[in-house]
């Protein structure tokens, strides 16, 4: 996720490193902070790879430098948002961070593709909570907390099904059905 991140603002002009972590964190931070002990080891990989390219910025100060995007960080970018792992499907956070930079995809049809199976993951029934192995819905859990829990995944997971079938220009289904199931395909239970 972090360094999709990276690769995926870097796709879009030379940034130097601070201002780089800061778009990052804007888009991560609030449910995954990212600390420099993550980022600059990152950066440092990445760079290594070939896949994006540090010089010095002395006109910006003492210790600064500019990043910016290989022709080989840039066709990593891209295969990374063609074919994004299981993880970053189910992942509400990872998901999204695919989700920023989906559009630097130039084919539609590929674009679509990450889409449709974040809806086949999103329409599978699943719960935060099991009786046995069948998954609890909402109206099944008497502590109010957890029923909130479900009530506002279910309400998240609903939405954001609209927009992906919309966006895939597909009609709802006559009879949602994963509408009516706990449905805790949301931010309230990213995957570790």
């Amino acid at each position: 996720m972090l360094e999709l991140a990276i690769l995926g603002f870097l796709t879009e002009g030379p940034l130097p490193g601070h201002e780089l972590r800061r778009r990052v964190s804007q888009l991560t931070g609030y449910t995954r902070p990212v600390s420099d002990g993550s980022l600059y080891p990152a950066i440092n990989r990445l760079t290594r790879a070939g896949l994006i390219e540090r010089r010095a910025a002395p006109d910006a100060g003492a210790s600064r430098y500019m990043l910016s995007l290989t022709a080989a960080g840039r066709a990593d970018m891209l295969q990374r948002l063609r074919e994004p792992a299981d993880h970053e499907i189910t992942d509400f956070t990872r998901f999204y961070v695919v989700l920023a930079f989906l559009s630097h995809l130039p084919d539609p049809a590929e674009q679509h593709a990450v889409l449709r199976r974040r809806l086949e993951f999103l329409d599978e029934p699943a719960s935060f909570f099991y009786d046995n192995e069948r998954p609890l819905r909402a109206e099944e859990i008497t502590d109010p907390y957890r029923r909130g829990m479900l009530l506002t995944a279910r309400a998240t997971s609903r939405a954001e099904r609209t927009w992906l079938r919309e966006t895939l220009g597909e009609e709802p289904p006559a009879f949602d059905t994963a509408c009516t199931d706990s449905d805790p395909h949301a931010p309230a239970a990213p995957a570790s």
